[in-house]
């Protein structure tokens, strides 16, 4: 093998990130490429949670995939919500203790689940316990099934280690990471490499060690490594594993970043979460970040800060972005350099505060009353977004307008191995700043698109939410208007001249192909992987990988268009009205006739697009997908 898949499954609150991170430390310790993405339900403790993972031997994977090889469930009702994901002649682990259990006894379970699975026992045969479940599988699919004791392993290591048994249900996590190391052939130094990386008090690393020892040597003595991949052919000098939120954190830092400012919300708030735990108030290097009373004060403050000088960021959701609008149209007016970090999720309203979407990129290009200059970047995969987090501060300084940073919960929340970024080539552009000792400051002097910047306590200045003159002072004489409004306005122009069209797009795949898929943000992955999977049944694909939507990269769509006919292009987004293509008409007169989307908030699936592509070459001009529990 050189690919595997897995789902780890439990209740939120019950180690299932736990699990996810032993496996993925061991893996990538080992030298794999790893991907895993964890969808869980707005709710603290208890409700339905899952990883979804790929494992590579040959690559660092950006794509996620159905069926998978392992379903690893730490209860119930993660074999209700999962046995269908299996392959025939995967592997699912599973605590025999939960045999008797009915799939109608789970009172966390969705009525609409709970209907489809009435619908579907009944069809199958099957009684609705787990045993039923797991003997379909084992009789009907040739699913090899790994039934643990989980009761009896824990009372095995409380003998073993002195437990006391009230804290050994903490070891659940364990047992399955265990389970899934001795099937797919993890050795002992990665899997103790991530042991100790996760637990770092000796005693609970000891414990752990025991647990994973006696459930390895179980499952060994019954089926081997009959999962064992390929050895690693992963060509990187060293990797990163990190989630999307830390990939941004971090960069945000290599940036020069010297305050944040954030409401909790999710998916955003881990970012600010990782940068607080290198907050240092003073010294070389200091990061202030700052959790507000809302996210109206939160962009007020990055904007006060911005204007100290500081470099300035902000990092929210949706609804969050919603409430910011008033202040980043006081931005564009003052021409303040601050950077919005804007992770989406589903909408509207609270609408899936845990799952994913691409539905606010409209809202980012067009949000604000009035008209201001901004620029708007969408990053598709951890990379991307690390170094677009550092040219978002520089294009905010360079040019004195607000920067939309996009990415989504699908990247936020998604571990990834990366290459080490190369720090060699990273600049840090502070712009058109003001120099010191002059005898008359104007800070929107109209001499320059790009005014001198002084920083507030370099000279006497004015900032107002109103039309203001040169000096900052208010001004509606309409002439003055006229003067103010094509100043700001004229920097888009002189973005549009500046930013290189190859810096707002990439393109990968045929040169000459049959049908070209055109995305942005999350899709980037799935895409790859699509074309590479079309390619191997004979139909050439491309992909144009959309990279900023303002300044857009329209001569290259042209191009492109007008080289493969219109008719062959796809638009592939996770919202519901394929909102990129919306904006190719806008800019281009282009207009993108056929779409496969998904915005159920589970991110888009490779079978599913391979599908959907097909459809669409078949004469389809809509296809919706819907995969994922």
């Amino acid at each position: 093998m050189n690919e595997l898949r897995y789902i780890l499954g439990g209740p939120q609150g019950g180690g299932l990130e736990t699990l996810s991170e032993l496996l993925s430390w061991a893996y990538a310790h080992a030298g794999y490429g790893v991907i895993s993405d964890r969808e869980y339900f707005s709710n603290i403790k208890g409700r339905h949670s899952y990883v979804h993972a790929t494992v590579s031997a040959v690559e660092l994977p950006r794509h996620l995939t159905y069926p998978v090889d392992i379903v690893a469930a730490m209860d119930a009702e993660t074999v209700f919500t999962h046995f269908d994901d299996l392959r025939d002649g995967g592997y699912i682990i599973y605590n025999s203790d939960d045999d008797n259990v009915s799939f109608t006894s789970i009172p966390s379970m969705e009525r609409d689940l709970r209907e489809r699975l009435t619908s579907e026992f009944k069809e199958l045969g099957v009684d609705g316990t787990v045993k039923s479940v797991v003997k379909y599988l084992q009789s009907n699919r040739k699913v090899r099934v790994v039934g643990l004791s989980f009761k009896e392993l824990l009372m095995e290591i409380e003998r073993r280690e002195g437990i006391v048994p009230s804290q050994a249900s903490r070891y659940i996590s364990t047992i399955l990471a265990g389970a899934v190391a001795a099937i797919t052939g993890i050795n002992e130094e990665d899997l103790d490499y991530s042991l100790k990386r996760r637990f770092v008090r000796e005693d609970l690393y000891r414990h752990n060690r025991a647990m994973a020892n006696i459930v390895i040597e179980a499952v060994k003595g019954q089926f081997g490594s009959e999962l064992k991949l390929d050895k690693p052919s992963v060509k990187v000098s060293g990797v990163l594993v990190a989630s999307g939120n830390d990939v941004i954190a971090t960069a945000k830092i290599v940036a020069g970043v010297r305050f944040q400012a954030y409401y909790p919300i999710t998916p955003a708030a881990d970012e600010s979460f990782t940068l607080e735990e290198y907050e240092a108030l003073g010294g070389e290097g200091s990061i202030v970040v700052f959790q507000t009373e809302d996210e109206l004060a939160a962009i007020n403050a990055a904007i006060g800060a911005a204007l100290t000088g500081a470099r300035s960021s902000v990092a929210t959701s949706g609804p969050g972005f919603d409430l910011m609008v008033e202040g980043l149209g006081w931005a564009g007016q003052n021409e303040v350099p601050v950077v919005v970090t804007y992770y989406q999720r589903g909408g509207p309203s609270t609408g899936q505060p845990t799952r994913g979407g691409q539905s606010d990129l409209l809202s980012s290009v067009f949000a604000s009353h009035g008209e201001y200059p901004r620029i708007v970047l969408a990053s598709g995969d951890h990379e991307e977004a690390f170094y677009d987090a550092i040219d978002a501060f520089n294009y905010a300084e360079t040019y004195q307008v607000p920067v939309i940073h996009l990415v989504d919960k699908f990247l936020a929340n998604t571990i990834a191995t990366i290459p080490l970024p190369n720090l060699d080539g990273i600049r840090i552009v502070r712009g058109n700043l003001a120099p010191k000792g002059l005898t008359e400051y104007k800070r929107f002097d109209l001499s320059s698109v790009i005014s001198p910047r002084a920083f507030l306590g370099d000279y006497v200045m004015w900032y107002s939410g109103d039309e203001h003159d040169e000096y900052g002072h208010i001004d509606e004489d309409p002439i003055n208007r006229i003067r103010m409004f094509d100043k700001r306005m004229k920097k888009l122009d002189l973005i549009e001249k500046e930013i290189p069209e190859e810096r707002r797009y990439s393109y990968f795949g045929s040169e000459r192909p049959d049908i070209v898929i055109v995305g942005w943000g999350f899709v980037k992955g799935v895409a790859l992987k699509a074309i590479e999977e079309l390619s191997g049944e004979g139909i050439k694909a491309s992909y144009y990988h959309i990279r900023m939507f303002i300044p857009f990269p329209r001569e290259s769509i042209t191009k492109i268009a007008g080289e493969v006919g219109v008719d062959k292009l796809v638009a592939v987004e996770h919202n519901y009205q394929a909102q990129a293509s919306r904006l190719v008409a806008m800019n281009t007169g282009i207009t993108v006739g056929k779409s496969v989307v998904k915005y159920t908030g589970r991110p888009i699936y490779v079978h599913e697009l391979v599908n959907a592509i097909k459809n669409i070459m078949r004469g389809s001009v809509r296809e919706v997908l819907s995969y994922g529990a």
